[in-house]
């Protein structure tokens, strides 16, 4: 009856890795319990999100090495990975489901940056803008509902706005990756798109340094003059304090990202006997609603759907 901060189902934004081939099912060592899935294997995850009564999920692909290079122009191709199974899943599931897509050049690239690199390896912001308005052009034209630009180049929500409208998609979203960390809970995500052991260098050059919290207050400001829809902390846990800020500042809808570090941890620290499984993930997702986020992003989504929805 005094319960403050309720967790539904639609709360949740479902996390899935896109492969090659066909009737493909590739676990994931680093990410107990997570699978790389052929496109077929993704419209059949899409159904279960919506039987489940998850509103959304969020698809990353793993580009093959021989599609992967230094301009990652592959990002570009309207059959690849992600445009493949956007159509699969708007064919398997029409508009019950919603599709979110990455925007950044990390799974196409043969250097596992997020963006285009000068002489000296350094990222250079507007020529990469260039390429993720492309990118983010093709996955419209692919079905794509929310467009979300993880890359954090500067301008590139505006740029990526003005695109949409230009081609005829003026109803597609963006959720800003607009406060997001050079952070050490990456590493599963990296190993499921296959970048971690292409990644030169690191992505300090343009994720945020974990110690600033003003800085991520003027990052979002930024996305949202640009035009995001919406705005996204990448990681949740160590961050709830600039997921409380943001939601207090701008009262715009703010998610939060579960990210595979974190869940990872979980899973571990579960198999080791430290405590339930289930009752660690189900305490980490109220207390990312109860900071103020209007949905999640994670791993656990499918999991945490059925205990809501069996009680």
């Amino acid at each position: 009856m005094h319960r403050e901060t309720l967790l539904t189902p639609a709360d949740l934004i479902w996390p899935l890795f896109v492969t090659e081939g066909t009737g493909i099912e590739e676990p994931i060592a680093t990410l107990p319990g997570v699978s790389r899935w052929s496109v077929d294997g993704i419209a059949a995850r899409a159904r279960e999100a919506v039987e489940l009564g998850i509103p959304c999920i969020a698809l990353f692909p793993n580009t093959q090495p021989d599609r992967r290079s230094d301009d990652g122009k592959e990002a570009l191709n309207p059959d690849n990975l992600m445009c493949r199974a956007i159509k699969a899943v708007r064919d398997a599931c029409g508009s019950d489901i919603g599709i979110l897509t990455d925007v950044a050049l990390d799974p196409y690239t043969s250097h596992g940056q997020d963006g285009l690199l000068d002489d000296e390896g350094y990222v250079i912001n507007d020529d990469t803008v260039a390429v993720l308005v492309d990118q983010a052009v093709n996955q419209a034209d692919a079905g794509a509902d929310i467009i979300a630009p993880s890359d954090m180049m500067d301008g590139r929500v505006k740029a990526i706005r003005m695109a949409l409208e230009m081609n005829q998609h003026p109803n597609v979203q963006i959720m800003a990756y607009s406060a997001k960390y050079a952070s050490a809970f990456y590493g599963p995500f990296r190993d499921a798109v296959g970048s971690g052991g292409l990644l030169k260098g690191d992505k300090k050059s343009y994720q945020m340094d974990p110690a600033n919290g003003d800085e991520a207050m003027r990052e979002i400001a930024f996305d949202i003059a640009e035009g995001a829809d919406s705005v996204m902390v990448k990681p949740g846990l160590a961050y709830l304090d600039i997921i409380w800020r943001a939601k207090q500042q701008f009262g715009v809808p703010v998610f939060a990202y579960q990210v595979s570090g974190e869940y990872a941890l979980i899973e571990a620290g579960a198999a080791e006997g430290i405590a339930d499984r289930d009752a660690l993930l189900m305490e980490k997702l109220v207390g990312f609603k109860r900071a103020g986020c209007s949905g999640v992003l994670t791993y656990h989504a499918p999991v945490a759907a059925r205990l809501l929805n069996h009680g």
